[in-house]
C-alpha cells in the first residue's frame, strides 16, 4: 500500500488525521537528523499494526510531503 503523507513535526503529541487534503500526521520530534522520519514510521507502524522494517519512506526524506510504502496491508 502506498500512502501520500503531509507532516507536521513539533507537534504536540503524536497524531494521525485524515481530511478533504490526504493524511496528515502530526509528530512531537523535530526535523532534526531524521528524527521526525524515525518518529514518522514509529507512530505508522503503531496505527496500521506492522513491523517497522516494512514501512518505507520511498520519496521526500527531506520534505514535509512524503510517499510512504507500507508492506504486509
Amino acid at each position: 500500500m502506498k500512502l501520500t503523507v503531509k507532516v507536521i513535526t513539533r507537534a504536540r503529541r503524536n497524531l494521525i488525521k485524515q481530511d478533504a487534503e490526504g493524511i496528515k500526521v502530526y509528530l512531537n520530534a523535530p526535523a532534526v537528523d531524521g528524527k521526525a522520519n524515525e518518529a514518522l514510521i514509529d507512530v505508522l507502524a503503531e496505527n496500521y499494526r506492522v513491523g517497522k522494517h516494512q514501512i518505507e519512506i520511498i520519496k521526500g526524506l527531506k520534505s514535509r510531503h512524503k510517499i510512504i510504502k507500507i508492506e504486509g496491508i
